[in-house]
């Protein structure tokens, strides 16, 4: 198969790695994009994990909040001239109101009418591109961060034992600090137990194929792959993660710290993160 200067291109800007080593890739992989990149990988070229493209569409996320429940919506718009216009912005305030009212995970026909209204109003092309209803169970409590108005927009479930613990102004700050975190560095997952076998598996071939070469006995191979998966899951994984307040400590010893102290086992159970126009 011929090996275009496109397709170079494009497998360049998506990994980042050199002009010939990417029509290398496309040539061992007989032009088939996907495992290309693979192939990049393995060969320590490529980035492990890539981050997701920035979007180029405007809009807006909101978030309200009630006793049993806290929900999130994000609307689309073409402009950002739109999405700091007071009128989107209360319309985008009263979808979430209605999403939790609602208990809504996915777009209504009145949420469709409330946006074709919007339309009308504004004349500018818009969509809902989320709509999320988390629950707070009795023993639950969340905490929730809107950033750079209402450009991103993040929620943090937690779960305790003690439910009037809640109420401590040190679980609180703590509580608002990993809503922060979530905002600041959108793990893709919550633990390592929360990483799919497949997703799992694929890095696990590609450290494999990293330290093939390596002349090194096996087992001091094994201990450099569990070592390249270990650092990933501290990319990738919210507990793993350094904490927002002091990176030497992760996340998940951050919990252990602030449960010890108000006397209770504090638990993060859930969260999102949501970019506008995503």
């Amino acid at each position: 198969m011929q090996i275009t200067a496109e397709m170079v291109k494009n497998l360049r800007e998506a990994t980042g790695a050199g002009m010939m080593d990417c029509r290398k890739a496309l040539m061992d992989a007989e032009g088939n994009m996907a495992e290309a990149e693979k192939i990049l990988k393995k060969m320590g070229l490529a980035a492990v994990a890539k981050r997701a493209e920035r979007a180029t569409e405007s809009g807006r996320v909101d978030i309200a909040a009630g006793k049993s429940a806290v929900a999130l919506v994000s609307v689309a718009c073409e402009t950002d001239f739109v999405a700091k216009n007071e009128t989107f912005k209360k319309a985008v305030g009263e979808m979430a109101k209605y999403a939790l009212d609602k208990k809504l995970n996915e777009v209504d026909d009145k949420l469709k009418g409330m946006v074709n209204d919007l339309i009308s109003t504004i004349k500018e092309n818009m969509g809902v591109k989320k709509v999320v209803c988390m629950p707070i169970d009795k023993n639950e409590a969340a905490d929730y961060y809107i950033h750079n108005d209402g450009a991103l927009g993040a929620i943090v479930k937690f779960r305790c034992d003690k439910p009037e613990c809640f109420s401590s102004e040190k679980v609180k700050a703590f509580m608002h600090d990993t809503a922060l975190h979530v905002m600041a560095f959108n793990p893709q997952y919550l633990n390592e137990a929360a990483v799919e076998a497949k997703f799992k598996s694929e890095q696990m071939e590609i450290f494999k194929a990293q330290v093939a070469s390596l002349d090194k006995p096996d087992k001091v191979k094994d201990g450099i792959v569990m070592g390249k998966y270990s650092a990933l899951l501290k990319e990738i994984c919210l507990m793993n993660q350094g904490f927002f307040r002091d990176e030497k400590i992760s996340t998940e010893q951050a919990l252990k710290q602030i449960s010890k102290e108000v006397g209770c086992a504090l638990e993060i159970v859930d969260y999102i993160c949501v970019r506008a126009g995503v």
